[in-house]
């Protein structure tokens, strides 16, 4: 690999560094490494005719942004079905499966995702809404939470749910006064009904719902990404993909520990790694084991240390007794995998941290990256915890506004106080703690800049005028880019990336300007011109 040299404008070459040290005006790349900056960067340039000269024409180079947590299989795999995410209102979500149906005639089932759960009462949608367009072709349409699944009546007939089904192990089926099933499907009810009533997509279509996902990812600048939900079936799809050269980002696999089986899956979780390490790929992993520790608050599922507001008898839906997750958390961490563990609710987010410090007890010291997801609703007696224990407090920052779902559906749930100890990025980033983002797409868009600029200024960057909501939860620009590099480095268990400094993997992004330098809210309007992944382009404008 020969060297590039970057000139002609700003090198951002640590958000995190003290104010002075962390910009320069060139660098230079070889052999997947950053090796040189500034004069001595542009003498290099001067010393070798063959090498490449990139101006970066008053833009800034900066280190690549990460996702901390995301689903880019089932991001990518969502433009296989109807358009639904784009619908405003149920009336446009019928309109959209009835296009595809009519475009595909031959289609056995319609598979889709996401709907926006605001758009019926409480978030529960009727089976005979889809009745009316889908006729007898069997419909499961996921919800942007992908907590919820809303089915017509004959996916109900195919998957044979009636009024006597009883609910499954840490799910639910939403029922009518009579019983019947409404056509709403919560957690394990609508995971069940993906898994083994719904058909997969084939393997050619899988494989191509990655590559269209990383490339997206690599147009944003992008270059590592947590997948946080993985089956074993997913694993040859990645496989596959990396081997005829599909992946263009790196992704680390996270494979998702069942409450019911976890002991066996210590091995079975133990050989996939091992299989995946064998392939000796930078751009592929399976570090990292996933634990769903409860749902989320809009379906009431989330596990909340005192009942909802709205809801006084009900405390959400745990998918782990507190003493199982943490005998779960010890297994695994003595098998050497990072724990990744989705946490919503308080009594969640203690859990996680209990069982996490459980197995450091129980396995004895030594350096762990750890993550805990989401942290959104957090006991502010947790929050001196994650720095205590080394625990990297995983964010998705575009969720820190309050919106429409804020307004009508999550803050009725929790009530007051507990509507204001949501996604406390600044209280946990002040105790000392690792923080890093993600984005949960296709939960959310997986695009880093709108998130950016909702960490800096905890509102839309479409209203620029909205008032801060919880302001005191904001962090600087330069701290929230941090979160995207520097925090993403720890948790990819990748030291020598985060940073442009002498040494480092050349990871970078080419933006039109400087994210720590311009107006929060122009942050989502900055260009991407070109992304480079060790050295190598993976994007260029």
């Amino acid at each position: 690999m020969g060297t590039t040299v970057f000139t002609g404008g700003t090198i951002l070459i640590d958000a995190a560094a003290a104010p002075g040290t962390l910009t320069s005006t060139a660098i230079a790349f070889r052999d997947g490494r950053v090796v040189a900056l500034g004069a001595e960067a542009e003498q290099l340039a001067a010393q070798d005719p063959a090498t490449e000269t990139i101006d970066l024409r008053g833009g800034t180079l900066a280190p690549a942004p990460g996702d901390g947590h995301a689903h880019p299989l089932l991001g990518g795999q969502e433009a296989l079905g109807p358009a639904i995410r784009e619908a405003a209102d149920v009336p446009g979500i019928l309109a959209a499966v009835a296009a595809w149906k009519a475009a595909h005639p031959e289609a056995a089932w319609i598979i889709g995702g996401s709907y926006d759960a605001t758009f019926a009462e409480g978030g529960l949608f009727d089976a005979r809404w889809l009745d009316e367009v889908t006729g007898d072709t069997p419909t499961i349409l996921r919800a942007w939470d992908y907590h919820t699944a809303w089915v017509n009546s004959a996916a109900l007939a195919a998957a044979g749910i009636t009024a006597e089904t009883p609910d499954p192990p840490l799910g639910r089926i939403v029922r009518r006064d009579d019983g019947a099933p409404l056509g709403t499907l919560q957690e394990a009810a609508a995971n069940d009904f993906l898994a083994t009533t719904a058909p997969a997509f084939a393997l050619e279509q899988r494989i191509g719902a990655i590559e269209q996902a990383t490339r997206r990812y690599a147009a944003q600048g992008t270059t590592w990404v947590q997948d946080a939900w993985v089956e074993p079936t997913d694993i040859e799809v990645y496989r596959a993909a990396l081997a005829q050269g599909r992946l263009h980002t790196r992704v680390n696999l996270a494979q998702r520990a069942d409450p019911a089986r976890w002991r066996e899956q210590v091995a079975e979780f133990a050989a996939a790694r091992e299989s995946v390490r064998a392939l000796g790929a930078d751009r592929l992993s399976a570090e990292t084991v996933k634990f769903f520790v409860d749902g989320v608050i809009e379906s009431h599922t989330a596990a909340l240390i005192e009942p909802y507001a709205d809801r006084p008898h009900e405390h959400g839906l745990p998918n782990w007794t507190p003493e199982e997750l943490s005998a779960a958390a010890a297994a695994f961490d003595a098998a050497g995998f990072q724990l990744h563990l989705h946490a919503i609710g308080d009594a969640a987010n203690r859990f996680a941290l209990d069982a996490i410090e459980a197995a450091s007890a129980a396995n004895g010291p030594r350096e762990r990256h750890h993550v805990i997801a989401h942290v959104a609703l957090l006991d502010p007696a947790d929050v001196a915890r994650f720095a205590a224990l080394g625990v990297i407090a995983n964010f998705e920052p575009y969720w820190a506004q309050c919106d429409a779902v804020m307004r009508d559906l999550t803050i009725p749930h929790l009530g007051h106080p507990r509507d204001e100890w949501q996604y406390l990025i600044g209280s946990v980033h002040r105790s000392g703690a690792t923080v890093s983002f993600g984005s949960d797409w296709p939960v959310t868009t997986l695009d880093w800049r709108p998130a950016l600029s909702t960490a800096v200024t905890r509102h839309s960057h479409v209203e620029p005028d909205a008032p801060a909501w919880l302001p005191d939860e904001r962090v600087d620009a330069a701290s929230a880019y941090a979160a995207y590099t520097r925090g993403i480095a720890r948790q990819a268990l990748a030291p020598d990336r985060g940073t442009l400094a002498v040494g480092q993997t050349a990871d970078a992004v080419w933006l039109s300007a400087d994210p720590l330098r311009i107006a929060p809210e122009a942050i989502a309007e900055l260009e991407v011109l070109g992304t480079w992944l060790a050295g190598d382009a993976t994007f260029r404008a």
